[in-house]
């Protein structure tokens, strides 16, 4: 083994000097007009973005056979695609999104993210606006919020320690009177498709452009 680095990685960061294994090569040959297959990694997003969200929808049907009351994940590319997932459940009993949390840090390498938001079904975990508006206004921190420990990516230098550290749940799904919430859901406001459609009607006599 060598002493490596720092290398620029995909998170963003350098990473450290570390002894890495060396390979010794004998022999090399070479095609007509090779091509070299190599990406740049940086602050995200980088030149592995493609490669992380292809991996995420290849994968979402068998996290779907694995954790069957998933809808849709994202792995937000700020996430560095393994610090946060945002996860669509079909809410059907009492922590239920804890449930999946858990379910969620037991999965092969998803067992390193660092922070799971759990939302309801007919929130697009791609429109990370929604998905904030709901982690904003559906979450009380004193009771949604589960935090645990773990294992975390080689690479992650928050934790204190190296491969092992701290991580957050938060259920913005919304409450049932079972898990204890007494007062009564809101519903969302939303206008009526009959508004829109009057709306968008009369939409040039409005002068917006």
């Amino acid at each position: 083994r060598f002493l490596v680095g720092p290398f620029g990685d995909h998170t963003g960061f350098y990473t450290p000097v570390e002894p890495f294994p060396v390979v010794h090569v004998e022999c090399m040959t070479m095609q007509r007009d090779p091509i070299y297959h190599s990406i740049v990694t940086s602050k995200p997003p980088q030149e592995d973005l493609g490669l992380g969200k292809a991996t995420e929808r290849i994968f979402l049907p068998l996290l779907k056979l694995l954790i069957p009351d998933i809808v849709d994940y994202d792995m937000p590319a700020a996430g560095v695609f393994h610090n946060c997932v945002i996860v669509s459940i079909r809410k059907r009993y009492p922590k239920h999104a804890q449930k999946v949390m858990h379910a969620i840090w037991g999965a092969h390498l998803l067992s390193l993210t660092k922070l799971i938001v759990v939302v309801d079904e007919d929130c697009d975990v791609h429109d990370y606006a929604e998905v904030a508006w709901r982690a904003f206004g559906n979450v009380d921190y004193s009771r949604d919020l589960l935090v645990t420990e773990g294992p975390v990516d080689h690479l992650d230098h928050a934790s204190y320690q190296q491969f092992w550290g701290g991580k957050a749940g938060i259920d913005a799904t919304r409450k049932l009177p079972t898990e204890g919430y007494t007062r009564g859901w809101p519903e969302e406001t939303a206008m009526s498709p009959e508004i829109k459609a009057l709306v968008d009607k009369r939409w040039k006599e409005y002068g917006i452009e």
